[in-house]
């Protein structure tokens, strides 16, 4: 562990003991507050979490600084600092003067009930014009949204790629015996530090850009919440802008998996992809793995149009409005043939396999569970597929997934209702769908853990006077796509 860090370990010890003192955890602050007031605050209403902190004790001290952005007494920020003597506090920014009151000189939030993340003052926070350059990001959407899809399996090596504050190293500390966070900015490797002594733990920190520092190491885990703005390659925010045209950044990250990854190694990162006129969103982006010996799974989870998407990064760092930025732009967007910017998660594996599997597609509907559980469920799908053949899939027999319901769609026709569409539909999980026509009903229909599929279509093929081998090479291979989205399951034993 790097000393550079925000204060000294031995002060760092002492604010972890106020904070552990006052209860300043997510648990505390929602017995504090109430249901109401927490989710009001995630509205950005302060209102009732304001009322609720009004006798100013070191909880509610703590939460009017940090979590409601309040200017408070010096006399009160004193007692909730403290064993952390109020001078080093601002002497090491975590608190800074306001007109002989005091104000949060960073953003300091609870993760869960024994960690807490350092990093800058939220964006709403800032004043007098855009963020810096420099800007180090706190726990945000996209931070949140990666640490739910990280495969949470015990592992020896994990490594953060552009490790921002520490939020992806904070949750790999859980599960890996030893975690290296790399990152381009000196300024955030100095919070992810304190991030790091705040919480108890301890990372091998590495400056230089993403993969870099890292050359000729291979880990068992890699996850990255990188800067993937789709742009021309301005850079002017580090949080946001790799200095990359387009999604290269994305592409380099896939590219670099194999190097990266011991045998069987998981990597995971969020991307933005253009959606380029007259190319398949699915083809383009699977070329960024196509032959690298890796496993894919690459979700797409929504979709924005150039317009909207400027605007939002725009204004996400407070930049003033000016059309001139904004229409180059968009410009570049036209120049460049991008119709759309999508967004999603990107999950490799390295495997041995001669034929690896790579699939790209949409993932627009709520997802029930963390995402995490759902991807390592998906390559353990896989590695079952890959040991199975045709003939081992007919020797196997089949359940269906808890919950899986179908639903049908029917016209009137003649005074009589036709079914026209059949689907079978996960009520849980990933909660996909697929359209099945009669045979493939019948097949699921008869998975309930007794017969082998092979033994079902003895009977199907008498039913439908149709050739057993004929009907096994129309239905193994949907029977293997049902089983890769879980919608059919082994039976055990």
């Amino acid at each position: 562990m790097p000393e550079d860090t925000l204060l000294s370990i031995d002060d760092i010890a002492r604010l972890r003991d106020a904070l552990t003192a006052a209860d300043f955890t997510d648990q505390g602050i929602a017995g504090r507050l109430g249901p109401d007031a927490v989710a009001a605050i995630g509205r950005g209403d302060h209102r009732a979490a304001l009322r609720a902190t009004a006798d100013r004790d070191p909880l509610a001290t703590l939460i009017r600084l940090f979590v409601c952005q309040q200017v408070e007494p010096a006399p009160a920020v004193r007692a909730a600092l403290a064993p952390l003597d109020l001078d080093e506090a601002v002497a090491g920014g975590i608190v800074t003067d306001a007109a002989g009151c005091l104000r949060q000189g960073v953003d300091l939030q609870p993760y869960g009930d024994r960690w807490w993340i350092v990093a800058d003052p939220p964006a709403w926070t800032h004043r007098g014009g855009p963020l810096p350059a420099n800007h180090v990001l706190g726990l945000g959407g996209a931070s949140a949204t990666l640490a739910a899809a990280t495969i949470r399996a015990p592992v020896r090596t994990a490594l953060d790629l552009g490790a921002g504050c520490g939020v992806q190293a904070l949750r790999l500390g859980a599960h890996a015996e030893r975690v290296t966070a790399t990152d381009l900015s000196r300024r955030a490797l100095r919070f992810a530090a304190t991030t790091a002594a705040l919480s108890g733990q301890s990372w091998e920190l590495l400056h230089g850009d993403l993969a870099a520092p890292v050359a000729g190491r291979r880990f068992d885990l890699v996850v990255s919440n990188p800067p993937f703005v789709v742009g021309p390659g301005r850079a002017t925010h580090t949080y946001r802008d790799s200095g990359r045209a387009g999604d290269a950044i994305c592409a380099e990250l896939a590219a670099a998996a194999p190097s990266l990854l011991t045998e069987g190694g998981t990597m995971q990162f969020l991307a933005n992809w253009a959606h380029v006129r007259g190319q398949d969103w699915r083809e383009r982006v699977s070329g960024w793995v196509t032959g690298t010996g890796v496993d894919a799974w690459i979700i797409q989870r929504e979709v924005s149009d150039p317009a909207s998407y400027v605007r939002l990064w725009l204004a996400d760092a407070g930049e003033p409005a000016d059309p001139q930025r904004m229409a180059d732009w968009l410009d570049w967007c036209d120049a460049q043939g991008i119709e759309g910017i999508g967004f999603g998660l990107v999950s490799l594996r390295r495997t041995d396999s001669a034929a690896p599997v790579v699939r790209a597609e949409e993932l627009r509907q709520q997802v029930a569970g963390e995402l995490g559980g759902h991807v390592a469920a998906w390559f353990d799908r896989q590695r079952w597929l890959r040991s199975h053949d045709s003939g081992a899939l007919l020797a196997t027999r089949f359940r269906a997934a808890d919950g899986l319901k179908l639903r049908q769609e029917a016209r009137r026709e003649n005074g009589d209702w036709a079914v026209t569409r059949q689907v079978l539909a996960l009520t849980d999980g990933l909660r996909w769908q697929e359209e099945v026509d009669p045979v493939a009903l019948a097949v699921v229909s008869g998975c309930d853990g007794d017969a082998s599929l092979g033994e079902q279509l003895t009977v199907l093929a008498a039913a439908y006077e149709t050739p057993a081998w004929q009907l096994g090479a129309m239905v193994t291979p949907l029977v293997a796509r049902l089983v890769e989205r879980g919608l059919l399951v082994p039976a055990a034993g």
